[in-house]
């Protein structure tokens, strides 16, 4: 069977299926924009938190930070995850890696922090600065990526906030994980925002797709609360220099406020056919 083939036949309802300990099938809707061979960023960093709190996770842990790797496409095909876990009295911490055919193709580090009640008296409460998601309707469609069942135009569902996807410069979207990541489990929090964060640097482009690639190597979330609710907003800014580096900056709010920030690092190309 033939790599069309095996997309094909793996069409499903959720992101991922988890086929025994570790082994793990990527089904059509992981497929993200750049090549339908390989995953949108969104897949494997929520499903590397999905990893990381089912070995570590409990009531009163909060996910503090994920980064992820991207050593190269992850591709949509049968994976294996290793994960190896450390555990502390306040501080909890997943080594994970992604691999693929032999070799590791993303890895991983996420840590947990214990939660415990202190008295800060009556902190401010600020709201989104987003228009909420009830009252936006227009969803993502950035020019220049096809609109096939993928990860970002199918699994998640999108209202634009502020700015244009469709013209360069910063924009701000809501997003929600619109399926279950893995087949029958219920999405936490945590995959829910690592699913949205790996939008920023595709809702704040700068450069043309059609004529520029501009992929991130890497997504580092750091989270101070986990989100309320469903949706997931997504404020970012991204900066591009000449010599072919950027960089994506976003502010991660729920419907109550701020909940964290994510960073990618982008390998800016031209396409061969604009050169």
């Amino acid at each position: 069977m033939d790599i069309a083939d095996m997309l094909e036949s793996v069409d499903g309802d959720s992101v991922f299926l988890w086929r025994g300990e570790g082994e793990v099938l990527p089904t059509i809707l992981a497929r993200g924009p750049w090549s339908e061979m390989a995953q949108h960023g969104g897949a494997p960093a929520a499903l590397l938190v999905h990893a990381a709190e089912r070995a570590l996770g409990e009531p009163g842990w909060l996910l503090s930070r994920m980064t992820l790797e991207l050593l190269r496409p992850v591709p949509v095909a049968p994976l294996r995850l290793v994960i190896r876990g450390r555990r502390g009295r306040s501080v909890r911490r997943a080594d994970m890696a992604l691999i693929a055919d032999g070799s590791e193709v993303a890895q991983g580090v996420a840590v947990l922090m214990r939660e415990e009640a202190i008295d800060l008296g009556d902190p401010a409460v600020g709201g989104p600065g987003l228009p909420l998601p009830a009252s936006c309707t227009e969803p993502v469609r950035i020019p220049g990526m096809p609109d096939t069942r993928s990860f970002h135009y199918t699994a998640m569902e999108s209202r634009v906030a502020a700015g244009s996807v469709a013209r360069p410069g910063p924009a701000a979207v809501w997003f929600r994980l619109a399926v279950p990541l893995v087949e029958g489990v219920e999405n936490s929090p945590a995959m829910r925002v690592m699913a949205a964060a790996d939008f920023g640097n595709g809702i704040s482009w700068v450069l043309p797709p059609d004529r520029f690639t501009f992929v991130n190597t890497d997504l580092t979330v750091h989270l101070h609360r986990a989100p309320v609710g469903e949706w997931v907003g997504v404020d970012a800014t991204t900066v591009m220099q000449p010599h072919g580096v950027g960089l994506t900056t976003s502010r991660l709010v729920d419907e109550l406020g701020e909940i964290g920030i994510a960073m990618q690092g982008l390998v800016v190309r031209q396409r061969a056919a604009a050169a």
